[in-house]
């Protein structure tokens, strides 16, 4: 067979992603991403500091950025996103729009995105004023989340967090479904999962059918509105960010509170969708530290 009478490849759209220099999901960005369009990534220089919300502000400081931006501006990427929670909320509202700003001009006007401007963008398109959010974070950085969409005029309701400080790529599907289980959802019209260096695409669905609420994490926010920026739409199905029939499963419980658990039937179902896309881990070990700010090196996503 001449491969060449197909006239291949697909004609492909780029989407520029800026991450945390630790940043260990790459593949879990593909998962939104449909077949026309192509992820270039780049990172963040390596800064060695102490444990504080100065590392977040380090890497995502103006000149870093302009710098990781051009670095992917010989592609001409359609839209930019800087695929970090904490380094986009840790300075405010003024700041996260500055870094799309800064972003934009070095990257010719091309829209750009931030993980927690695209997370108001996603509340707002949700039409969800009221959040419970989870985060593998210390207290202070959970804290400093909670700031900033208060500053957005979004109320967070309810907060929990890991406390951990490094390597939370690692943190598995068990430990977030747990976390998420234990979420204050009483006054709640969504839940949110922070940091991008958690992995999420296969809980969401199974977590929204369990509590009838939608569900929406880092990474998928940040790639829903990288992609929506660029005139695409994010792949993700039974996510009712991205999945209308999703959304309107869950129309009737919006602005209640929490719901009765999903059927046994209903819940399994979803899970055995998502094993089929990808195996659930089985086991993880991932130990929670004590509230106060630990030492080790911080994991920022």
């Amino acid at each position: 067979m001449d491969i060449t009478t197909f006239g291949g490849p697909v004609p492909q759209l780029g989407i520029g992603v800026v991450a945390p220099f630790d940043f260990a999901l790459d593949r879990e960005l593909w998962r939104w991403t449909p077949e026309e369009i192509s992820l270039h990534l780049t990172r963040t220089p390596y800064v060695p500091v102490e444990v504080s919300v100065d590392m977040a502000r380090l890497i995502s400081e103006h000149e870093t950025l302009h710098n990781a931006v051009m670095a992917l501006d010989a592609v001409r990427p359609a839209s930019y996103a800087y695929a970090c929670t904490s380094g986009s909320f840790v300075g405010g509202i003024a700041h996260e729009r500055a870094m799309c700003v800064s972003m934009s001009g070095a990257g010719g006007g091309a829209p750009s995105v931030t993980t927690s401007g695209a997370l108001l963008e996603a509340l707002g398109e949700l039409g969800a004023r009221r959040v419970s959010v989870i985060t593998p974070y210390t207290a202070s950085l959970t804290d400093s989340l909670a700031d900033f969409l208060g500053e957005a005029d979004v109320d967070v309701v309810g907060r929990q967090y890991m406390g951990l400080t490094g390597e939370i790529w690692k943190v598995g599907y068990r430990n977030v479904v747990e976390l998420a289980r234990s979420a204050d959802l009483t006054h709640a019209d969504c839940l949110f999962i922070s940091c991008t260096n958690l992995a999420t695409y296969d809980v969401i669905p199974q977590l929204e059918a369990e509590l009838r609420i939608p569900v929406i994490s880092a990474n998928q926010v940040t790639m829903w509105a990288a992609l929506r920026h660029a005139g695409a739409r994010a792949a993700g199905d039974y996510q009712s960010l991205i999945d209308p029939a999703a959304r309107a499963a869950l129309a009737p419980y919006l602005g209640q509170g929490i719901a009765p658990p999903a059927p046994a039937a209903a819940a399994a179902a979803v899970v055995r969708e998502a094993a089929d896309r990808e195996q659930i881990a089985a086991t993880e070990s991932t130990a929670a530290a004590p509230p106060d700010e630990p030492t080790a090196d911080l994991d920022l996503g």
